[in-house]
């Protein structure tokens, strides 16, 4: 439900705002990422793709979430179109 919440703009209330930011820190301490090696992971990652790929690095978005007691890195990657050659 939380996440169809955020999908329809609907607004959470502060418990559960608290509630998620307290499971990215539990996450990123588990992961032992600290926020610059996030960045740096963010511009490698962005560097690899743009090789292949024209993507909108304003908008890419790159995460750790849980997923059955396991920490994910997800990565949201807008294409914008084929790299020009």
């Amino acid at each position: 439900m939380n996440s169809l919440n955020r999908l329809f703009g609907r607004p959470q209330n502060s418990s559960n705002v608290a509630k998620n930011r307290l499971r990215q820190t539990l996450l990123h301490d588990r992961a032992n990422l600290s926020p610059g090696k996030m960045d740096n992971l963010r511009a490698d990652l962005a560097l690899v793709i743009s090789r292949y790929v024209e993507i909108d690095q304003e908008r890419m978005n790159i995460a750790l979430t849980d997923a059955n007691r396991q920490s994910c890195l997800t990565a949201q990657v807008p294409v914008i179109g084929a790299v020009p050659k």
